[in-house]
C-alpha cells in the first residue's frame, strides 16, 4: 500500500507540469496571433514551410509512371474548356434568339429542316477514284442520289454511286472533284479541286480581286450540288499561290453525315393551277356576252 501511494504522489507533479506547459503553449499562440512584431518574425519561417509542403505535393516519379499526373492535367484542361464553352453557349443562345426575332420581323423564308444519315467509313483501295471512301449506308437507309457528306470539320464529299446498303463518296480532296466556293469575308467566287499535296487549288478566279489569307472558304451553292455556307477549308499561301487547307482533315473520325442535296425546284416543274370555279365562271361570262350580242364579231 505504501508503494502504491508513493507512485501516485510521484505521478501528480508530472501531470501538473504537463498542464502548465499546455497553458503556456496556448498563451504563446495567442501572443503570436495578436502581436504584429512576433508575427513579422515568424512569417518567413511559415513561408518556407509552406513552400516545402507545396514542393512535396508536386507529382513525383511514381505519379508519372502510373499516369496520375497526366490524368490530373487532362482533367484541369477539360474543366477549363468546359468553362469556356459554357460562356460561348450563353452567347450562342442569345444570338440565336436575336436572329429568330430578326427573321420574324423581315419575314425571311428559312431553310426547311432536313434529316441526314450517319454512316461508318470504310476505305477503298481499288476504286475508280484516287480519293474516295465507301460508307455502310445506302438507299435502304434513306440515302439519296447526289447527297453530300460532312463531318465535324466541314465538307467531306458527295455521293457519286448509290447502292442498296452502301454508297461511294468522292472526296473534295480528289482531282476530279469540283466544288463551287466563295470566301467568307471577301465574297470571291471560284472552283475548288483537290491536288496531290493534300491541298486544294482554286480555278476560274475573277480578273479583279483576290481571296484573303486566313479566311474561311464556304460552298457558294452554285449549280445546286452543295448547299450554300458549308465550311470547306481555309486560304493559305504556298509557293506564291493561294491554296486551301481542307477542314475535313481537322476532324478525323470513322463516321460521316450524309445529307440530302438542297435543290430548289424550277417554277415550271410545279406550276400554279387556277381554281376550277374561276375558270368555269369566266367561260360562262363569255357565253352570256356572246348570246346578248349575236351580231358582234
Amino acid at each position: 500500500m505504501a508503494r502504491m501511494r508513493g507512485k501516485r504522489l510521484k505521478g501528480r507533479p508530472l501531470r501538473r507540469y504537463a498542464l502548465f506547459v499546455a497553458l503556456a503553449g496556448l498563451f504563446g499562440i495567442l501572443l503570436l496571433q495578436t502581436s504584429p512584431r512576433l508575427r513579422s518574425m515568424i512569417d518567413p519561417a511559415r513561408t518556407v514551410a509552406a513552400d516545402q509542403l507545396a514542393s512535396s505535393a508536386r507529382p513525383g516519379l511514381w505519379d508519372r509512371i502510373t499516369g496520375t499526373s497526366a490524368r490530373e492535367a487532362r482533367i484541369r484542361e477539360l474543366e477549363a474548356e468546359v468553362r469556356e464553352l459554357t460562356r460561348y453557349r450563353q452567347v450562342a443562345i442569345s444570338m440565336a434568339a436575336r436572329l429568330e426575332a430578326y427573321e420574324d420581323m423581315l419575314n425571311i423564308m428559312g431553310e426547311p429542316p432536313v434529316r441526314g444519315v450517319t454512316a461508318r467509313i470504310t476505305s477503298e483501295t481499288n476504286g475508280p477514284f484516287r480519293e474516295a471512301i465507301l460508307v455502310n449506308a445506302g438507299a435502304m437507309q434513306g440515302v439519296e442520289e447526289g447527297a453530300y457528306a460532312e463531318n465535324e470539320g466541314g465538307l467531306v464529299g458527295r455521293v457519286v454511286q448509290l447502292g442498296e446498303r452502301s454508297a461511294r463518296v468522292l472526296l473534295v480532296t480528289d482531282f476530279n472533284s469540283r466544288v463551287p466556293v466563295m470566301g467568307e469575308a471577301s465574297g470571291m467566287r471560284a472552283i475548288l479541286y483537290g491536288d496531290r499535296d493534300d491541298l486544294g487549288s482554286l480555278t476560274d478566279l475573277p480578273e479583279k480581286g483576290d481571296f484573303i489569307l486566313g479566311e474561311r472558304v464556304l460552298t457558294s451553292g452554285e449549280g445546286g450540288i452543295f448547299p450554300r455556307g458549308i465550311v470547306v477549308g481555309e486560304v493559305v499561301r504556298r509557293g506564291g499561290d493561294q491554296r486551301v487547307i481542307f477542314s475535313m482533315n481537322r476532324a478525323p473520325g470513322g463516321f460521316v453525315r450524309l445529307m440530302p442535296s438542297m435543290k430548289i425546284p424550277r417554277p415550271e416543274d410545279f406550276p400554279v393551277e387556277e381554281p376550277a370555279d374561276e375558270t368555269e365562271t369566266a367561260a360562262s361570262d363569255e357565253t352570256e356576252s356572246g348570246a346578248s350580242n349575236p351580231g358582234a364579231p
